[in-house]
């Protein structure tokens, strides 16, 4: 039986020749060549691209990433801009201090009064008696004094503010009584606050409320007069109401003067407040500091300092929030 080699079938898929011949293309195998060699044209330029192409992307990604680079870099010198000063002063304050402490006896340095305040503030709202409470109820009864005279002031005063802006008899009315009564000392007016309410604490809000009730005043005033003309001018010929002119022309052009004389007063009332409380007792952050030194604990002084520093600063930020929360800007 004869064996088929690829000798014996290739005459018979190219055709009839020998094997020593060269064996003639069919026209299968054409096409297949034809088509091998245009697909070899079509995907080199497509190859070509590609290699041409990235080089590009290449740079693009490296163009990006030093972009990043530099945004991230930007923003460290930001934050270090903003950080480094203030806890550099805080360092030198520190430093001062400490130095104090040393040369001058009875004066406690940082740690002393730190470890003070770990203990201070373990137990904030302790009740032993009604004149012995922790550091936080004295705190919270300040910031409730605080609250109610602010308020009272704030309600009588933004009005009144408005008033004496929009009206220039009003203006001329009430500048003798705020030039007179605005130098006065808070303190110089809880005895007159002792005589007609005849109790500590209203007397100490009346304090409060005197003293922060002339920035808000002066402020609102201020603010009204400085309406530009062309405003109310448009206000007379719509034929707007008084309310309407409130409203929607002097309360958003004046609002940015009002935060202002808020801002003042609240910084005036808790200020005040701490004197007053020294004078007419109960609970309170200024009772607890002469308690304080009444027994000789300067530590305790040292913390009450920095929390009435930290308090002020914390309601000062906040009206600064919502100052910008409402602005008409």
């Amino acid at each position: 039986m004869t064996t088929l080699t690829i000798k014996n079938i290739a005459p018979l898929k190219g055709g009839a020749h020998t094997s020593g011949d060269t064996p003639i293309p069919s026209a299968e195998s054409k096409d297949n060549a034809m088509d091998t060699h245009a697909s070899d044209k079509v995907t080199m330029p497509a190859a070509n691209a590609d290699n041409m192409m990235h080089p590009q992307s290449v740079q693009a990604r490296s163009a990006a990433a030093v972009q990043n680079d530099r945004k991230f870099m930007k923003l460290a010198r930001q934050f270090f801009a903003w950080a480094i000063p203030p806890v550099i002063g805080l360092s030198l304050m520190i430093v001062v201090w400490t130095l104090i402490s040393y040369q001058s006896q009875g004066v406690p340095g940082p740690v002393s009064t730190f470890k003070a305040a770990a203990v201070l503030f373990s137990d904030p709202f302790y009740i032993n008696n009604p004149n012995d409470v922790g550091i936080g109820w004295n705190i919270l009864n300040s910031l409730q004094r605080v609250a109610t005279g602010f308020g009272m002031a704030a309600l009588v005063g933004i009005p009144l503010g408005f008033i004496i802006g929009r009206y220039e008899f009003m203006s001329r009315m009430t500048a003798p009584i705020i030039s007179l009564l605005k130098p006065v000392s808070p303190l110089a007016w809880l005895p007159i606050g002792l005589l007609v309410f005849k109790a500590a604490n209203p007397a100490a809000i009346w304090v409060i409320f005197i003293s922060a009730i002339w920035p808000m005043i002066i402020n609102t005033a201020v603010g009204v007069s400085k309406v530009p003309q062309d405003y109310m001018n448009v206000a007379k010929v719509l034929n707007l109401s008084e309310w309407k002119i409130v409203t929607k022309i002097l309360f958003p052009y004046v609002l940015p003067y009002m935060m202002t004389g808020v801002r003042l007063s609240i910084g005036v009332a808790w200020l005040v407040i701490v004197a007053a409380e020294m004078l007419t007792g109960g609970v309170g952050i200024g009772f607890w500091v002469w308690d304080e030194w009444n027994n000789l604990n300067v530590e305790h002084i040292i913390i009450a300092i920095v929390i009435v520093g930290v308090v002020g600063l914390l309601l000062e930020q906040g009206l600064t929030m919502l100052a910008k929360r409402f602005s008409y800007e």
